[in-house]
């Protein structure tokens, strides 16, 4: 088996390793650190539903995509036709990447220290985007807060779904994970369920 080109290790999971696992493990008396809960992947989905009537916003929101997650965007299709909104089945009204491993830590990292900062009126984020089983989503209003996009070429502001996808069987620990690595929640008011 090859071994990586650089040793390159994004600084979010060294914090991880070094920092997180320590806190989890006394925070919710793990036995192993096996049982500590693991960020496994962070999915990015963007609707464009204008794409119906020019092809050119599909191609604008798949760059702008591209850009913000420094990977290969996947183009969605409509899985049934829906006449009211004339899409018919198979054509394109989306985007979407998945990040894994590095590219993970390192959007993470970003987002967490620079685009949530640039969310206009921010006071923290909603924690209401659990869903029971250990994952997290937010809706971003604009993607104009990713620091990767250049306004003068954006044709239009566009929102996008973010989800984290943990490890944690409950959602107390994927909020304790999600806070430690950085994400700044509001005020908890009661515990989930």
């Amino acid at each position: 088996m090859d071994k990586p080109k650089n040793n390159y290790v994004p600084r979010l999971l060294v914090k991880y390793q070094q920092e997180v696992i320590p806190a989890l493990r006394k925070q919710f008396n793990y036995s192993t650190v096996m049982q500590v809960p693991r960020l496994k992947k962070i999915v990015l989905n963007m609707g464009v539903g204008d794409a119906v009537l020019d092809p050119k916003f599909l191609e604008a929101a798949v760059a702008d995509m591209t850009a913000i997650s420094g990977q290969k965007v996947v183009v969605t299709k409509a899985k049934k036709s829906i006449s009211n909104f004339k899409i018919r089945e198979g054509m394109a009204i989306g985007c979407s990447v998945t990040l894994r491993r590095r590219h993970m830590y390192e959007f993470l990292d970003r987002f967490a220290n620079i685009a949530v900062p640039r969310i206009r009126d921010f006071r923290g984020l909603e924690d209401r985007g659990f869903d029971g089983r250990g994952s997290f989503t937010i809706g971003v209003k604009e993607h104009i807060i990713f620091p990767e996009i250049n306004y003068d070429k954006v044709l239009k502001i566009r929102g996008l779904n973010v989800t984290f996808v943990t490890s944690a069987r409950k959602d107390e620990e994927a909020y304790a994970l999600l806070k430690e690595l950085g994400l700044s929640f509001k005020r908890r008011e009661k515990a989930a369920a």
